[in-house]
C-alpha cells in the first residue's frame, strides 16, 4: 500500500484548501462553531452546498454520468479529509450519500431523471425513515404498513429519531408490504413527499436542549398517507436488499480528518487553560490521554487508507465499513469527552441565548467552550445511529472473522 501522495495529488490538496478559504464564509464558520449538531440554519446550509455544486464538488462519490467529478479514490479522500480538518460544514448526507446511490442502483430511468438532478443541486432536502419506536437497530421488526390501493399505497405508522425531518421535502422510508414469510422479505422502500396529507412531524428535544425549529431529531407520523406505487424503489418486498445497500454508505464514512481536527483543537485549548499553577498541556495525566487519542486516530487513518487502497483497486468496502463505524464513532465520543475535560468549569454553563445566531450575549468563558458540553451530550448517539456498534461487532465477527 503506497500512502505517499503524488505531486498532482498535493496540488489538488492545495486547490481544496483554496476553495475552503474562499467559500466557507465567516458567517458559516461562526454559525458552525456554535452548532451542537453539525447543522445550521437551512438557508446557509443550502448556500454552502450550492457553492460546492457550482464548483462541481458537491457529490465526490457520484459517477460522472450523474454529475460526479470523476475523482480517483485518493482525491475523494483528500477532499473529505481537508474539509473535515478545516471544520467545514458537512453537506446533508441523506440525499447525496444515502438515497441517491440507492436510486442509481435500483431506480428506474424515470426515477433517476426525477430525483437525481434536484438532489445534486440541493433543490430538495431529504430525511431518513428507518427506525421506529421498538424497532431501532432491528430494522426487520418495523411495523409501519403500506397497503396497496389501486396504483397507490396507504401508509400508516411512525418513524422516530428522524434527523431534520422538519426541514425535509422528501423522506425515504422502509415500510412493511407483507406479513408473510421471514420479516426481511416483507419490506419495501418508498419515497414520500413530506407535504403529503396525513404526515405530521413532532420534535424530540434531547439533552442538548435544542428546540424547534432547529432541533435535530423528530418523530414522523403517517395516518392514511397515500403514496404512488411509482415511488417505490426496487421490487415490492425487496426493500431489505435496498436497505442493506444504503447502510454501506451510511457506515462507510471517513472519520480521521474530523478526529484529527478535534485533537488539534483540544491541544490548543490545553495550551491556554491553566492547571495547578501551569498549563493543562503540561499535566502528565492529561497529556497521556491526549497522546492516546492521537495514536488511536492515527490507527483509524491507516484503516481508512487501507480501505482507500481497496477502493482504488475497484473493490467494494462491504463489511469493512463496520470497523470504521465502530472505531470512528467511539473515538468521536472520546474526543468530545476530552474536550469537556479540557474546558473544565467553562464547559458547565449552558445558555441557549449564547448559541443563537447573532447573539450579543457575552459567553461565560472563552468562545471555544460555548458548545463543548452540548456537543458531548449530542455525541452520545454516535455509537447508535447507522446501526449500533454492538450490531457492527456482530457483522465484523460473522463476515470478516468467520465466527
Amino acid at each position: 500500500m503506497d500512502i505517499e501522495y503524488t505531486i498532482a495529488e498535493e496540488a489538488f490538496r492545495a486547490e481544496v484548501k483554496e476553495f475552503i478559504a474562499a467559500n466557507h464564509t465567516e458567517e458559516i464558520r461562526a454559525r458552525s462553531a456554535k452548532s451542537l449538531t453539525g447543522y445550521i440554519n437551512k438557508e446557509s446550509h443550502v448556500a454552502w452546498q450550492k457553492a460546492l455544486h457550482k464548483k462541481g464538488w458537491i457529490a465526490p462519490n457520484w459517477p460522472v454520468e450523474y454529475g460526479g467529478p470523476g475523482w480517483s479514490a485518493t482525491q475523494k479522500y483528500i477532499y473529505e479529509t481537508e474539509m473535515q480538518m478545516a471544520g467545514c460544514l458537512r453537506p446533508v448526507a441523506f440525499g447525496l450519500k444515502m438515497v441517491a446511490p440507492v436510486i442509481m442502483e435500483f431506480g428506474t430511468p424515470e426515477q433517476k431523471a426525477q430525483f437525481l438532478p434536484d438532489i445534486l443541486e440541493t433543490n430538495v432536502w431529504w430525511c431518513q425513515g428507518y427506525s421506529e419506536p421498538g424497532s431501532g437497530s432491528d430494522l426487520a421488526s418495523l411495523q409501519t404498513r403500506a397497503i396497496p390501493d389501486g396504483d397507490d399505497y396507504i401508509v400508516n405508522g411512525s418513524k422516530i429519531w428522524t434527523t431534520m425531518a422538519q426541514r425535509a421535502d422528501w423522506i425515504f422510508c422502509l415500510v412493511r408490504t407483507s406479513t408473510e414469510g421471514k420479516r426481511q422479505q416483507g419490506i419495501s422502500f418508498l419515497l414520500i413527499p413530506m407535504t403529503t396529507p396525513g404526515i405530521t412531524v413532532e420534535p424530540i428535544v434531547l439533552l442538548d436542549q435544542t428546540t424547534a425549529p432547529d432541533q435535530e431529531v423528530n418523530q414522523v407520523f403517517f395516518e392514511d398517507v397515500r403514496v404512488p406505487q411509482a415511488n417505490r424503489i426496487g421490487d415490492e418486498n425487496a426493500g431489505w436488499t435496498v436497505a442493506k445497500y444504503l447502510l454501506e454508505f451510511e457506515r462507510g464514512n471517513a472519520y480521521a480528518g474530523a478526529l484529527q481536527g478535534g485533537v488539534a483543537r483540544i491541544r490548543e485549548i490545553a495550551k491556554q487553560e491553566r492547571y495547578d499553577g501551569g498549563r493543562l498541556i503540561d499535566d502528565p495525566a492529561f497529556a497521556a490521554k491526549l497522546a492516546q487519542c492521537e495514536v488511536t486516530v492515527e490507527a483509524i487513518q491507516y484503516t481508512e487508507l487501507r480501505t482507500l487502497s481497496a477502493l482504488s483497486a475497484g473493490q467494494r468496502v462491504g463489511a469493512e465499513s463496520s470497523i470504521l463505524k465502530c472505531q470512528g464513532s467511539s473515538m468521536t465520543q472520546e474526543i468530545g469527552e476530552l474536550s469537556v475535560e479540557a474546558n473544565a468549569y467553562y464547559a458547565s454553563p449552558f445558555d441557549r441565548g449564547v448559541l443563537d445566531a447573532g447573539a450579543n450575549v457575552a459567553p461565560i468563558g472563552p468562545d471555544y467552550s460555548i458548545a463543548a458540553a452540548g456537543r458531548y451530550f449530542n455525541q452520545r448517539k454516535a455509537t447508535i445511529y447507522g446501526g449500533s456498534n454492538e450490531v457492527q461487532h456482530e457483522i465484523v465477527a460473522k463476515r470478516i472473522l468467520g465466527m
